[in-house]
Formats: C-alpha cells, structure tokens, sequence
C-alpha cells in the first residue's frame, strides 16, 4: 500500500517497535499466541478497511449530517456499510479475551489499529469506540449475567453501547443530576429523566443499543456520593437472548453540531410513557455493580475514554499534516526571496513548491511536533495500560498504574489542545483554498474541535492534575514522573542530545518548584484558578520528554524518516519548550488576575 494521507505507517512501525518495544510483550503469557508479523498484520487490516471503507464516506457524511424523521434517525448507508465491514473483521473485540471471541491484541496495538479508523472518519468510528468503552466496564463491574447478555452482542458489533452521563441542567456537574431509579419488587429498576449529549444514543445500525446510564436511587446520598449506574437497553432482551420489548427510552431530538456530524448525539428521555415494558410507567434498569458506586464504576470507563479522545484528537491533527505536507509539495506559488525580481533582461524565474519557503516549513515542523508527539503520548500511555495490566511484578504494575494515573489528564487534554492547532496550521498551508470545502483540512479542524470539550473539559483535565494527581500519595506521582524524564535525561547526557536534556531537567525542576508554591499558598481558590496554565506547562514538558525519547530512539538510523523525528525533536525544544518559562513565571508569581475579575467586569 503505497504513502497514505490519513496516517503514517512508517512512524507507527517506528513508534511501536523502534521505540515502544512491542514485540516484547509477546513473551507475557496472555499474548504468548501473538508475534510482530500479527501485530503487523493488524495493522494492515486496519489500514485496509479504514482507506477502502471508512475514509470515502467521511466528507458525505459531514454534508448530510443524521436526520430525526418520525422519532427514528436517518443517516447515510455507507456508515452502516462500513460498521459491519469493521464487526465482521473482528476489531471490535480486537483486545478482549479470546473467550468473547477476541484477539487478545494488546492496549498499545488496539490503539494503533484504532487510530487509522479515527483519522479516517472519526464520526463513523466514534460507534465502536463507544461500544468497546460500555464493554469493558460491563466486564470489570458487571455481573455474570450482563456480561453474557449485554456484552457478549457488543463484542460481535450486532448491538452497540453508549454513557449516558450529562443531563440538559447539569453538564459536566455530575452531582447534579436527577434522573431517578426507583427499585422494583423483582430487582429491577425503573429509570425517569433526561439525558443530553449522548453520542449513539439513537440509530438503527445495530438490532440493540445498551445504554450505561448514571442515575440516584431515592433515598441515597446526596451529591456524587449517590450515583448509581445502571444497563438500560432500547429493546429488553429475553431469556434466551432474543429481543423483547421496547423499553421507555426515547429520542427527543439530535444536536446539530460544528463536526463530528457523523456521530449522532441526542437528548433521550427515559421513562416518559411513551412505551410501558410490561404495562407499568418507567425504563427498566438493571444495577451494575453495588448502589451509590456508579460513579467510581464510571471513570473506569472514562479514563479510557479519555485516552482515546487524546488519541482521535492527535491522529485528526495527524491527517491535516499529512494533507498540508501534500499540497505543499505539489503546490507551486512565488519563488525564492533572492529570484523575485530577476536579472535585467532575464524573465521570473519559475514558481516553485510553497514548501521551498521556510514559513511553510515552519508551520509544517510544528503541525509535525503537535501530531506526532500526541501520537507517541497516547501510545506511551496505552503502553502503561498493557505495563498495569500484565507486567511480571506486582511492583512493576504498581509503578505503571501510578504514572498513567498522573499523564491521563495530560493524555486527553494535550492532543486535545494542539491537534486542532496542527489543523489549524493546515488550513493556513492551503491558503484561501483551505478556508474552502474543496479541501478536506476545515472538515479536521471543525471535526477536531469538539476534543477539548467531550469526555471532560480541559478546565476539568487541569482540576484533575493540579487538584488530585499531582498532590496524590504525597505527591508520589509527580515525583515518579520527574523520575522517569531523568531516566532519559541521563541516557542522553554526552550525547548529541545533551543540550536538550539538560533543558528538559530545568524544565522539570521547575514543574516541581511551582508545584510547591502553588500548593504551598494556603488558598486552593488561588491555587486551582492557576490549573489551565498549570496544565498547559505540564503537558509541553511531558511532550517535550517524549521527543527526546523519540531522538534517542533514532540512534545514529539516516534515511529521511530518521532525519525528520530528529528535527522534529530540535524544532520542539528550540521553539516550544521554552514556552513553558513564561507560564512557569505566571504560576510562580501565584498570580490573581482571574480570580480578582468580578463577573459584571466582563
């Protein structure tokens, strides 16, 4: 398959195995059964069914965004096309245990695989991303039971899953909410309430949609504290698996959004009277897990999810890259600085590619940096998901478990903010042309745009940092992070390298430094209105690490794709890194401007 533009096969291989060492984690028993050439071999797949089968259908589906006609949605057949092409191969279940008809692929190879699919239609690809994310929860809190009837169908892609967090007054604030889930005499619930932003929450792709939905059991706890999560499915499923009747939930309406058209995204009313399963008012709600704990069971699925969204934000700002790259090769325009006027006599010269011109350079150096430095984020922490999961020690686990803890708000809020900026830069690439829809980069922008908003804000990732994880166990994460950047620092010391590591270990003594301050000044009102910038430096340090990471992984390789990771890495620590001292002053200085803003100022 020759060079594509929805992603760069050479910088996975790289990533994967010149850097990340995957084929090691073939020597841990539960993917004994598997080797490079299987893992490759997935790759190929995906690459195959995401060109031939996800990518052609991504601009109609922007244009023809899903319909609600007659209180069921419309949407393009290609979507339903390439959703059992994707099922029929097998990659929803592609990490899941052969015993559910998986791969058993690892966390780090299912995030590869998944990634051709986001950057070539992330609206198509947000369906199975949603189902496998409902799956797993299901199998980590679930009981027997809901694991054989709910999970089981997902996993074969005949029926889909959803999370049915938000509510239209509630938001993002989840303490909030008031559906409600009133026991019945034979251990069913019934559920009433609203739900808003629920991305699958109605289609008719799948025979069954299996919504994981939060809800309070009168008389709990109040706040968070009394959330419960709950399996309400469209269609009640009988003993013998086959479908019953159709349950209390309904589609109220479809949100009309910027991008991401090709993922449906509801309000859905539970318990409205519209249908009455078994004669009696209510949706039937079947408890996960125990009472009051639905929320913890929920960010289990939410931090994957999370790192996922790092992942479809970093890969979109990937395929804008690679799309600018392109135009800019082909594309002539203008001639070089000293041959504009030409010589007495002579005509102009010939126009050359805009790449010859080193702002074009510029702004592809740093679509390059943003992009595939969110790559190798999301794929270092999908690397811990396998390290947490199966590493030989339970030390080891332990270890990596702490620090995917600490970069999981990095993971989902850094791709998420310079993904669109990597887009952003393509559109400026294009020119006026890129301001057009004859070009598929303002699609990417516009697609790419909702990451920093869905599976929790970026206000919300940088409260999680600077509130939990940094001050977490003492602050045990934090410093496990400082040491494992100067683990590689050290690597590089005497080598071409060394300036750069040296830059890095300021860098992060000043992460630390700040940090003390920050949480040293008595106020947290102070404190936390500080968290975006504090956030922001964070992120640009871990990157910044990870580039230096990928340099030392190039060794002394020359080719071109060797030479680009190293000026990459250069451009990163030359005009990106030091970005960082600026908001390091700001956070030092526990600056109050925000704070001492009245909101009838603004």
């Amino acid at each position: 398959m020759g060079s594509s533009l929805i992603l760069s096969r050479r910088d996975l291989d790289f990533l994967l195995h010149e850097w990340l060492d995957v084929e090691s984690l073939t020597k841990r028993p539960r993917f004994a059964e598997h080797s490079r050439e299987t893992f490759d071999a997935a790759l190929d797949l995906a690459e195959e069914i995401a060109t031939e089968h996800f990518a052609p259908h991504n601009r109609k589906a922007d244009e023809n965004e899903p319909r609600m006609v007659d209180g069921k949605v419309e949407m393009i057949p290609e979507v339903g096309r390439a959703l059992k092409v994707f099922a029929e191969a097998g990659l929803v279940a592609g990490e899941f245990d052969e015993e559910f008809g998986g791969m058993q692929l690892p966390h780090v190879v299912g995030q590869a695989v998944f990634a051709w699919f986001n950057a070539a239609n992330v609206g198509t690809a947000a369906y199975p991303f949603l189902t496998t994310a409902n799956a797993r929860l299901l199998l980590t809190h679930g009981s027997r039971e809901q694991i054989d009837t709910y999970v089981r169908p997902e996993l074969e892609g005949r029926w889909f899953g959803t999370m049915a967090l938000s509510e239209p007054q509630a938001g993002s604030s989840l303490a909030d909410i008031t559906t409600r889930a009133e026991p019945q005499g034979d251990g069913t619930y019934r559920l009433t309430g609203n739900k808003m932003w629920i991305s699958g929450g109605d289609h008719e792709l799948t025979e069954n949609i299996v919504h994981l939905v939060l809800a309070k059991i009168p008389g709990g706890p109040p706040g968070v504290k009394g959330i419960s999560l709950f399996v309400v499915p469209k269609f009640l499923v009988e003993h013998d698996g086959s479908l019953g009747e159709r349950n209390d939930v309904v589609l109220a309406g479809l949100n009309h959004k910027m991008g991401f058209r090709g993922t449906t995204n509801t309000l859905l009313n539970f318990g409205e009277g519209v249908h009455t399963p078994g004669g009696r008012a209510g949706a039937v709600g079947y408890l996960v897990g125990d009472r009051h704990r639905g929320l913890t069971y929920m960010f289990s699925m939410m931090n994957e999810a999370r790192i996922a969204v790092g992942m479809g934000a970093a890969v979109l700002g990937y395929t804008g890259y690679l799309h600018a790259l392109d135009y800019a090769r082909t594309r002539t325009q203008g001639r070089p600085a000293g041959a504009k006027s030409g010589r007495a006599g002579e005509g102009l010269s010939a126009p050359v590619p805009i790449i010859e011109h080193a702002d074009v350079r510029r702004m592809l150096l740093a679509a390059k940096s943003y992009s595939e430095g969110g790559l190798a984020l999301v794929l270092y922490c999908a690397r811990l998901v396998d390290e947490e999961q199966t590493a030989e020690s339970l030390e080891d686990r332990a270890r990596a478990h702490l620090l995917l803890e600490m970069l999981t708000p990095i993971a989902k809020a850094w791709p998420s903010q310079w993904g669109p900026v990597a887009d952003d830069l393509a559109i400026q690439v294009h020119g006026g042309y890129g301001y057009t829809r004859d070009y598929p980069v303002e699609q990417f922008y516009r697609d790419n745009r909702l990451n920093p908003i869905h599976e929790g804000t970026q206000g919300i990732q940088s409260l999680d940092l600077l509130g939990r994880k940094v001050v977490m166990q003492g602050g045990a994460g934090l410093a496990l992070l400082a040491a494992t950047i100067g683990a590689t620092t050290a690597r590089a010391a005497g080598t071409e390298w060394a300036g750069f590591a040296a830059d890095l270990d300021a860098a992060v003594a000043r992460l630390g430094a700040v940090t003390a301050t920050l949480w040293g000044a008595g106020d947290p009102d102070v404190t936390l209105a500080n968290s975006h910038v504090y956030l922001e430096a964070a992120g640009h340090v871990v990157v910044g690490w990870l580039w230096l990471e990928q340099a030392m992984a190039c060794g002394t390789s020359r080719s071109d794709f060797h030479d680009g990771k190293r000026q990459a890495a250069r451009y990163f620590w030359r005009w990106e890194l030091p970005r960082v001292q600026h908001r390091f002053d700001l956070l030092g200085a526990l600056d109050r401007t925000v704070l001492d803003t009245p909101p009838n100022w603004l």
